[in-house]
């Protein structure tokens, strides 16, 4: 067990909450632009931002300054931005750009990874003692990796996040309507968070004991009227259609990987680097800098469409994941969530350079309890934190890293680690069920043995 006394705890949690509070003036990713034009369109109404009517439906576009664009993420993450939208015009009735506008933004991220770090505490406190719970919330707050992606870079991936683990913690405590309304909430903030419903499955199950399907009824009927409920101003003006048409071009995304180091960025690199010796020369072709690869493209060469390779792939380690922990306590099963989401950005397309966000939640709370899976988690940690570095460096304020230090561009090399990573995750995962099945057991869900036997 990693234990912290509590005043060192204490000190430890403000130290990442100053690095935090330090980073949030700084400009971030584009994408931070785009969430202060969503929140200035938000903040004037939200039900038509992704268009009304039309045949086809009509495609909105968002105005705010001299940006113009498309929406495509859920509306749940459209009422957070009006929410934000809402306070910074209440401070700034022109809505001017600026550090300020940057701090509001990013301040929410903040909140979110506050409210994460509250709900992943009294999660594992749950089932193990307080020293595990610490140990989780600081394996999570001081990771360099939830530091970039949110401080820092300003994704908006801890509003989801936070939206699991509440989701998840409410589910473990016996409320399974409000676990099921706010996973829907997650849902329709990032759509990752699909990947958390199965785990919040098993915590379910094992929580209700024979009545689990009453509770999962319950559950479900919430995680409903969430959803209607989100969508009836959309509904009311005709705009389902459009919200479908924007949101689904989230899956019409055409590249292998997308800026992600994972096994299709390798393939990118292996199918450019091939073609383009023939005018560049061997050297200049493989040690070039990667630029994203269109699946078209790669279909165009003749090559059979990666789509359901990728889906096939990561889709058997999740279900194998999940299969395993089924039975297992409450540690395991979250380190199979964990685990879901390693394997979904690694083996996936279409993915992003943050989507692997919502494995640190997780793995913190199961590496906290498992020391098998604490060697994993930092190497995890680090891929992400070095993935989000060679891309978009500490944001716009500063300049991007150089990627040709490692001669071969740093980030297919980091891509070669993150599998190897994954297939070390895997093998740490099944020791840790093969541990947890072998040990006698006190009930549902209740820690089955010291976590230093593990």
């Amino acid at each position: 067990m990693i234990a912290v006394q509590t005043r060192h705890w204490r000190a430890l949690l403000a130290c990442g909450l100053i690095l935090r509070v330090l980073a949030l003036p700084l400009a971030g990713t584009g994408d931070v632009d785009v969430w202060k034009t969503w929140s200035y369109a938000a903040s004037r109404g939200v039900s038509t931002m992704y268009g009304v009517g039309g045949q086809p439906p009509a495609r909105g576009v968002v105005t705010w300054r001299t940006h113009q664009m498309t929406v495509d993420y859920p509306p749940a993450a459209l009422d957070g931005l009006a929410v934000v939208g809402l306070v910074y015009r209440a401070i700034d009735p022109t809505f001017t750009d600026g550090r300020g506008l940057t701090v509001a933004i990013k301040g929410s991220i903040l909140l979110a990874e506050v409210t994460l770090c509250a709900c992943l505490f009294a999660l594992v406190r749950r089932r193990y003692p307080e020293s595990a719970a610490r140990a989780a919330a600081l394996l999570y707050w001081l990771n360099p990796s939830s530091i970039m992606n949110g401080a820092i870079l300003g994704y908006l991936d801890p509003w989801a996040g936070c939206l699991v683990i509440a989701a998840l913690l409410a589910i473990d405590a016996g409320a399974a309507a409000s676990g099921g309304a706010v996973l829907a909430l997650a849902v329709l903030t990032k759509p990752q968070a699909v990947l958390a419903i199965p785990v919040a499955a098993l915590l379910l199950v094992h929580r209700a004991g024979r009545d689990w399907w009453k509770a999962a009824i319950a559950s479900s009927l919430a995680g409903v009227a969430t959803v209607a409920a989100v969508l009836a101003p959309f509904a009311r003006i005709g705009a389902l259609a459009n919200l479908r048409q924007g949101v689904g071009s989230l899956l019409r995304h055409d590249m292998l990987s997308g800026e992600a180091a994972n096994v299709w960025w390798i393939v990118t690199w292996l199918l450019r680097a091939s073609y383009a010796a023939r005018d560049l020369g061997a050297r200049a072709a493989w040690t070039m800098r990667v630029p994203i690869l269109g699946i078209s493209r790669v279909m165009a060469l003749g090559y059979p469409n990666p789509r359901p390779i990728a889906a096939l792939a990561a889709g058997s380690v999740m279900v194998w994941a999940l299969w395993r922990a089924r039975r297992a306590e409450a540690a395991v099963v979250l380190a199979a969530g964990a685990l879901s989401v390693h394997a979904y950005f690694t083996l996936q397309v279409q993915v992003h350079e943050n989507h692997l966000y919502l494995a640190l939640p997780l793995m913190a709370a199961a590496a906290a309890v498992l020391p098998r899976l604490r060697g994993p988690f930092y190497l995890v940690s680090a891929v992400f934190a070095l993935n989000l570095f060679l891309f978009y460096g500490f944001g716009r304020d500063f300049k991007t890293p150089s990627r040709a230090f490692t001669m071969v561009d740093a980030t297919v090399v980091l891509a070669f680690v993150n599998v190897g990573a994954l297939i070390w995750h895997v093998r740490r995962f099944s020791q840790a069920c093969r541990a947890d099945l072998t040990a006698p057991s006190t009930g549902d869900f209740a820690p089955s043995r010291r976590p230093q036997e593990l």
